[in-house]
């Protein structure tokens, strides 16, 4: 066992252990603690992970801890009940107000979060039934054996079960096909997108389970108090979780527990220090405490974890056995094409970035792209992989037309591409940034990779992302951070990354810019390799020696019209080639 695991293991006996050796009140602020982290955690994944900012978490527990209240007061029924009945209504509540909100970006979410968190707060103040701003009261709390948990000791061990469970499901929810798809959303929806992620349904339902995680937040702290009122489920409460979570450090789940540990328990503490400093009562604390928290994010700017995370071991990736993957797409039978570009044209207002172009690719080709920059090459990728619309044209793909298709139903049928401008998620390992490129071949979802049962699934796919890493020379590398690679290994990561969803079309978008000679050389080797298997690549290009080395046919483009089309031998020594872009250099 590793040390970091042992920590870990170490960490969770003594909090098992405290109620033994804690007094009350302590133990009650344990809670408080607790009942903090469980909203956090859901925020790490929200925020920290895929980069959605939340006003309104505080809502989802009043709705957690009001459902609760009417099932258990109103009704009479068991607080087990009121259990599910919390996190579903909040659920249901964040689904209904997700798929509005979600649709906005940047600062309009926040807005819009903070709108309806607004609302709900008043909401639960004009419910006569719960009590209005008054409260509600004689909320029981749950027995197990026929033993009812009262008080704080009675309490603490349900809460911090509850909280090591939601670490461990989203512990394993970030290991697995679901955390690399969430932290390549939060890199650019573009990336995610060009592998078949579905990316608006991925966001609603991470905000669904953060929702959840505070409904039972709710629910915990309705039977802890026995009584609650609007006031904990307000706005300003919003705030403190997502300030909890920057100050632990968004975009770890150890940060949500030291977030909600250091601002929950400092606060009590400056309370009492300042009152009994000062003299008198009043409102110091809440200025030291601002004090020491700039203090704080200005020598750990991302947060208390990830600062002193650096002093202790880094946990070793265990290195995947390599498994053949099953890239061979079948040999060239016929001369039918796979790829087919009728007349594209783009334009952007008044521009004219791509104009009547035409061309096809069969499988077992290898067809290059070439042109003087400005040309419309990317903007003619951009087009075929359904990441910009045509304006007129069309194109079709294994004889379907795929022009206003979205980008994943492209990818589904078997296109997979790079980026012009490098696209990995960069706090990533190199192994899983490959193992990225497989989404579209598993399918377990969140339910399943939460308890772990995915784990089949895994061993099959980091198999296979080792083994594409060996096929494009980064096999030793599989465990480096990729953001750390120099640009020209990304560029090949990128490549290892698109054959590992197996397509039949593969389009590179400059994939030798920043290699080096021999690193060329060996991109070469691969690329003719692939297509020996049936694959069919789309080549964009500016190193000519590398182009004229691989290519079996030229499309030349100059201000978005194909200016001709032939093999290699030919476009050498075509005039208006040489005039407008291979003799440019002369």
């Amino acid at each position: 066992m590793n040390a970091r695991r042992m920590a870990v293991l170490a960490v969770i006996v003594l909090a098992f252990a405290a109620p033994l050796f804690l007094g009350g009140f302590a133990i009650a602020l344990l809670n408080y603690v607790y009942l903090n982290a469980i909203v956090v955690v859901g925020l790490v994944l929200l925020t920290g992970v895929l980069g959605l900012i939340s006003f309104g978490q505080a809502a989802f527990v009043g709705v957690g801890a009001y459902a609760t209240a009417w099932v258990t007061v109103s009704m009479g029924a068991s607080p087990w009940l009121g259990l599910p009945v919390a996190m579903g209504i909040a659920g249901v509540i964040a689904l209904l107000v997700g798929a509005i909100t979600l649709r906005m970006g940047g600062h309009y979410l926040a807005i819009a979060t903070l709108a309806w968190g607004i609302s709900f707060y008043y909401l639960f103040g004009n419910l006569s039934g719960m009590g209005g701003f008054t409260g509600l009261g004689n909320i029981p709390a749950p027995a197990i054996g026929g033993v009812q948990l009262t008080a704080e000791r009675g309490m603490y061990w349900l809460i911090l079960a509850a909280l090591a469970v939601t670490i461990w499901v989203c512990s394993n929810l970030l290991d697995s096909r679901i955390g690399r798809a969430l932290r390549a959303v939060r890199y650019g929806p573009a990336l995610a997108e060009s592998f078949g992620i579905n990316v608006p349904r991925l966001k609603l339902a991470v905000f669904v389970l953060s929702a959840m995680l505070a409904g039972l937040s709710g629910w915990l702290f309705a039977h802890l108090q026995g009584y609650i009122n609007p006031s904990p489920f307000g706005v300003t409460i919003s705030i403190e979780y997502l300030f909890m979570a920057v100050i632990g450090g968004a975009a770890a789940l150890a940060g949500a527990i030291i977030g909600s540990g250091v601002v929950t328990l400092l606060r009590e503490w400056l309370q009492d220090a300042m009152t009994a400093f000062i003299g008198q009562a009043g409102n110091f604390e809440v200025i030291v405490f601002g004090v020491i928290m700039l203090v704080v994010l200005n020598r750990a700017k991302s947060g208390i974890w990830p600062f002193a995370s650096r002093w202790l071991p880094v946990p070793q990736l265990a290195r995947p056995k390599s498994n053949v993957a099953a890239t061979q797409v079948g040999q060239l039978l016929s001369q039918e094409a796979l790829l087919e570009v009728k007349g594209a044209r783009k334009t952007f207002g008044g521009l004219v970035a791509v104009n009547g172009v035409s061309f096809s690719i069969g499988r077992g080709q290898i067809l290059g792209l070439i042109g003087p920059n400005g040309a419309g090459k990317s903007t003619m990728f951009n087009l075929i992989s359904g990441l910009l619309p045509l304006s007129a044209g069309e194109v079709q793909f294994r004889g379907q037309r795929i022009d206003g298709m979205a980008p994943g139903a492209i990818a589904a049928l078997g296109m997979s591409r790079t980026f012009q401008h490098v696209k990995i998620v960069r706090n990533m390992s190199v192994l899983d940034n490959v193992a990225l490129g497989a989404w579209r071949h598993t399918q377990t979802g969140f339910f399943k990779s939460g308890l772990r049962m995915d784990r089949r699934e895994e061993q099959s796919v980091r198999s296979e992302a080792q083994w594409q890493l060996e096929r494009v020379g980064l096999a030793d590398m599989y465990a480096a951070r990729a953001g750390s690679l120099a640009l020209g290994k990304q560029r090949i990561l990128e490549i290892a990354r698109a054959l590992a969803s197996h397509p039949v079309l593969l389009l590179l978008d400059e994939p030798a810019a920043g290699l080096r000679a021999l690193e060329k050389r060996a991109l070469a080797d691969l690329l003719i390799e692939l297509r020996k298997t049936g694959l069919a690549i789309l080549l964009v290009e500016h190193d000519m020696d590398f182009v004229m080395q691989v290519t079996d046919h030229l499309v030349v483009m100059n201000f978005g019209e194909k200016l001709a089309e032939g093999v290699p031998a030919e476009i050498q020594k075509h005039p208006k080639v040489l005039e407008a872009y291979l003799g440019a250099d002369e």
